[in-house]
Parts: structure tokens; C-alpha cells; sequence
């Protein structure tokens, strides 16, 4: 049986009776931290080999750029992460993310002002996560066929409210929430650090990240233990489907309109950076930090290739092989725990 916080039982750190420790356990590493050094080590080969190829990669201008383009599908993935942790994951951000932002255009245009307007947004996604919550924890359905379905809905919702064309701002100055302001990043980014910031206090410090960990890791033990499972499992894709809405408004606001077709691969993104990050597809483990640097992973492949000036096909092509690539990692070391 797993345990509430994805570390298996019996750690490989011991090793076998007899045996001397493990080289995880002489460095002194958890095996999380092991696996987040390793995960920022293939980053700086990432950025090693792109700066070898053009020199400009590294540099704090391109850097920032590595982040601005990165942020929106992070904040996604903050809330893949959610879904990841507790067994499932969550395919209706392909639909949600363009569906705030088109609602966000909408309401910019209207005169609701951009913090009202971002509000509205985080509510109509937390609906959308309610609706997959209850499809899942109350209806039994499996999260693959909730989630595809509520994709299809809210990404026909988001092609019909911009009548299948784009929503341009009215104002450029509704932009706001990707302006560059403090310390001349733009604020997008800030949002996204700050949100990792406090997702990860939730995870490592409340109760209810314990929980989280318990139902992905066992829910029939986290029943057993009193944890109100699906009263988790709702919880978990409302936050997946506003952090999805709110990434939607940040891209409207980057491209100062507001488009049914914009972020529709988030999807695929988002469960790629957090699997890349260490998180696993059967629930229980997983973090952001892990997670952050997957984002910056793919962010700064991304990039590179742009400036190689690779079609952006290979960049599709070469994101869908880090994802099988991920989850084979993940797959092998879930494997490990379990002989363990």
C-alpha cells in the first residue's frame, strides 16, 4: 500500500540488509530532492547545448523571455498538479483555458474592469472544475472520459462567445496583467511564481495537502481513515479549472485578444510538465518544484528551437516525445516503489 505522501514503503535509500547505503542516502538526499537535482541538471544540458548552438540562448534577456512564455502554461500546470497528485488528470484545460480568455475579452470590452473581470473568469472555471469534480468523485466516471467531454463543451463554448472568430480589447491598456512593471518582468510571470509559492505551502503544510497525497496514494485507505474522499476529488479539479480560466485571461491579455483557439494544447502541456516534474499517473506523488522545472524545461525547448528557427511541427512533435519519455520515467520508477 502507498503511503500518504508518495514516498514508498520501504525506501531503496536503506538498501538491503547487509548492504552499505545507497548513494542517495550518503549524499544525504530524500529521494524527491535526488529526483529534483536531476531533473535541474538535464535543464542545464538543455540550456548547455542550445547556448553552444547560438549564443544568445543564455542570456538574462532571453531568460526572461524562457519565462514569459512559460508562465501561462505553469499556471496550468499548478493546477494539473492538483489533479495528478490525487489519481487523475484533468483534459478540460484545453477547453478552459481559451474559454477565459475569450470571457475575459468579453468583459474588458464590457466595462467590468480588469480585477472584476479576472474574478468572474476564476469563478467560471471553478464551475467547470465542480462540474468534472462531481462527474468523477459522485458519477463514477473515469477522468479521462469526464474530462474529454467537458473539453469538447467549454472549448465549443469558447469558439461559439467569440462567434469563431477573435475578441480584440477595445483598450490595450486591459492588458495589464502581462505589462511589464517590477524589476521590468512582466507581471504574469510574478503571478506564476506567487502561485507556486503558495501551492507549494499547501501541499507541504495544510491538511488538505496531506489528504491529497492519502486519496491519490490509496483512496480506499483514505476512506478507512476518514478522509471525505470526494469532497477532496471536487476541491481538486475546482482549483484545476480556475488556475486553467486565469492562464486563459493572462494569454488574452499577452495577445490582446481574446481567441477560441488559443491554448487548446494546454492540455497536453500542462500533463507533460508535471509528469516531467516527477509526478506519477497512478496519484500520490509529485510537487512543485518538480513541477517548475519541468515548465522551465519544456519553456526553454521551446525557445531554443524558435531560435534555431525549427518548424514549429518538430516543436509539437518533440513536446509529445518528452511527454512519452516522462511518462516512461514515470512508469519505471512507480515500478521500483512497488518492488520495494
Amino acid at each position: 500500500m502507498k503511503t500518504t505522501t508518495g514516498a514508498p514503503v520501504g525506501d531503496p535509500a536503506v538498501g538491503a540488509p547487509g548492504a552499505g547505503p545507497s548513494p542517495r542516502r550518503r549524499l544525504g538526499l530524500s529521494e524527491g530532492a535526488l529526483q529534483t537535482l536531476l531533473l535541474f541538471g538535464f535543464l542545464v544540458l538543455v540550456a548547455a547545448y542550445f547556448t553552444s548552438r547560438d549564443p544568445d540562448f543564455l542570456t538574462s534577456r532571453n531568460a526572461v523571455n524562457i519565462l514569459v512564455n512559460a508562465s501561462v502554461i505553469g499556471i496550468v500546470s499548478l493546477g494539473q498538479l492538483f489533479a495528478l497528485v490525487s489519481g487523475g488528470f484533468d483534459l478540460s484545460v484545453g477547453g478552459i483555458v481559451p474559454l477565459g480568455g475569450v470571457g475575459f475579452a468579453l468583459l474588458v470590452n464590457a466595462d467590468y474592469g480588469v480585477l472584476p473581470a479576472v474574478v468572474l473568469v476564476l469563478a467560471a472555471g471553478g464551475v467547470w472544475g465542480v462540474v468534472n469534480g462531481l462527474l468523477i468523485a459522485k458519477a463514477r466516471i473515469n477522468p479521462l472520459i469526464a474530462t474529454l467531454g467537458t473539453l469538447s463543451v467549454t472549448g465549443g463554448l469558447a469558439l461559439t462567445l467569440a462567434d469563431g472568430v477573435q475578441v480584440p480589447f477595445v483598450d490595450v491598456a486591459d492588458g495589464v496583467l502581462t505589462r511589464r512593471q517590477l524589476f521590468d518582468v512582466n507581471n504574469h510571470v510574478w503571478i506564476f511564481l506567487g502561485l507556486a509559492v503558495v501551492v507549494f505551502l499547501v501541499l507541504r503544510y495544510t491538511s488538505y495537502g496531506r489528504q491529497l497525497y492519502a486519496v491519490g496514494g490509496n483512496k480506499q485507505a483514505a476512506r478507512l481513515a476518514g478522509i471525505r474522499v470526494d469532497g477532496v476529488t471536487v476541491i481538486v479539479y475546482v482549483v484545476s479549472g480556475a488556475l486553467a480560466a486565469l492562464a486563459g485571461a493572462v494569454l488574452a491579455s499577452q495577445l490582446l485578444t481574446g481567441s477560441g483557439t488559443a491554448g487548446t494544447n494546454s492540455g497536453l502541456q500542462s500533463i507533460t510538465a508535471v509528469i516531467l516534474g516527477g509526478a506519477a499517473l497512478s496519484g500520490g506523488v509529485g510537487g512543485v518544484p518538480g513541477t517548475v522545472i519541468g515548465v522551465l524545461i519544456l519553456g526553454a525547448l521551446a525557445n531554443g528551437m524558435a531560435i534555431l528557427s525549427v518548424p514549429s511541427f518538430y516543436q509539437t512533435m518533440a513536446t509529445g516525445a518528452v511527454l512519452l519519455v516522462a511518462v516512461g520515467i514515470s512508469q519505471f520508477r512507480s515500478s521500483r516503489r512497488a518492488a520495494s
